[in-house]
């Protein structure tokens, strides 16, 4: 059996296949490992696409022929350095594709510079095809000229395409996405979920441990026998992919407290505020919350929307007057006949039944309503304005479910 390579440096996994091995394949292996793998010049091995975690297809494909064991190689690098290898690499590819814009266009000018000498001479463009030797010769000559000329714009847009990828790769070494709050926001919150998601993993897996380890036979959803040292496996594995989401964190949140941090919250953020979000532009904050807040968009083709955004999102304060809210119209008593599916007949016969909600308790923002003749759970719900003046609640996504006042 083959090791494959979990290359720490990239984290991603190569095979390295002795040329004489890759021919011997048939062209549908050979379509199989290049669904998961890409050829490698620079390594002169097959390279992974994906990268750690999502690397469970590359390794069931590496499985197929007969690459089993794992053989690590190279330091896994933390995510400062990372960024600074992306950016690294980003510049070299700006450069690159620079060079490529600045052949091109050379190559388009040498291509027209002909024709374009031939500018102001009139007979030459408007010379009639004459059909003797001498007249052929000039209208072939022409016609060269014309298809240069033709073949220089090619080269011309060749130079707007790469540059183009010049200016993509400079916005990556950049690095503009780190000196964005919002980005910030949103990827130290994808780290923190991941650290409490590995970690019930680890619990989980520590559970199956301390069974095998005190005799209980257990098998893997694929069949597999569980052994302690397949379980120690992957309780590592786990403890090292924590271990790499928190020093991602940690380098995200130095950076965020680098530009000043998050700015605002909810105690000088207020109902009524008009606020800056670069999306949207100047909205009217309606709601505030511990995390978010609800906003009305007031300008372009969709102002009077109601979304919600992160404290993040808010660049600055345009207006900071504060609005009391203004309570619903909605009243205890006040009864809602609403569509609710029910399934009980069984798959594909299922059908919406009229049901009718009742409020039974009213605050300045919130309603609970109650179904009659049942013993469901009462429902809370918080009533909005929209831009049309319009009361409104929903009591689910179902159509007809959604209910106005004035």
């Amino acid at each position: 059996m083959n090791n494959y390579i979990f290359n720490l440096e990239t984290t991603k996994i190569e095979l390295h296949f002795e040329k004489t091995e890759y021919n011997a394949l048939t062209e549908e292996q050979r379509r199989e490992i290049k669904s998961a793998f890409l050829w490698s010049n620079r390594g002169k091995c097959w390279v992974s696409r994906a990268k750690e975690p999502h690397l469970w297809r590359a390794k069931e494909v590496a499985k197929k022929f007969g690459f089993t064991e794992e053989q690590r190689e190279g330091e896994r690098l933390t995510y400062a350095e990372q960024i600074e290898r992306q950016a690294e690499r980003a510049e070299e590819r700006a450069e690159r594709y620079e060079q490529y814009a600045a052949n091109a266009e050379k190559r388009g000018a040498a291509l027209q510079k002909p024709l374009e000498s031939m500018r102001g001479d009139i007979a030459f463009f408007t010379q009639p095809n004459i059909s003797s030797s001498a007249g052929r010769a000039f209208t072939n000559y022409r016609e060269r000229l014309y298809n240069r000329y033709h073949k220089g714009f090619d080269e011309y847009r060749k130079s707007s395409y790469f540059m183009d990828r010049a200016d993509t790769a400079r916005a990556t070494a950049s690095n503009a996405q780190f000196s964005d709050r919002a980005y910030l926001d949103r990827r130290i919150k994808e780290c923190k979920k991941e650290v409490r998601d590995r970690e019930k993993n680890i619990i989980y897996y520590e559970e199956i441990l301390y069974a095998v380890e005190n005799g209980e036979k257990k098998k893997w959803h694929g069949g597999e026998v569980v052994t302690t040292e397949s379980v120690k496996s992957l309780i590592s594995r786990e403890l090292e992919l924590v271990e790499k989401a928190m020093d991602k964190q940690g380098y995200l949140e130095n950076r965020l407290d680098e530009i000043g941090g998050i700015r605002f919250n909810k105690d000088n953020i207020k109902v009524g505020y008009i606020v800056l979000i670069k999306r949207w532009g100047e909205v009217e904050i309606i709601s505030i919350g511990s995390l978010n807040v609800g906003f009305k968009i007031l300008t372009g083709g969709a102002a009077g929307g109601l979304l919600q955004a992160t404290y993040a999102e808010i660049d600055e304060i345009i207006k900071g007057e504060e609005k009391k809210r203004e309570p619903h119209p909605f009243k205890v008593g006040e009864q809602f006949t609403a569509k609710k599916w029910d399934g009980s007949m069984g798959l594909g016969n299922g059908k919406y039944n009229s049901v009718v909600y009742e409020i039974i308790k009213a605050s300045d923002t919130t309603i609970k309503l109650l179904v009659h003749d049942t013993d469901e759970k009462p429902i809370i719900r918080k009533p909005v304005k929209r831009h049309n003046g319009q009361w409104t609640f929903s009591i689910d996504d179902t159509y007809g479910n959604t209910f106005y006042k004035v």
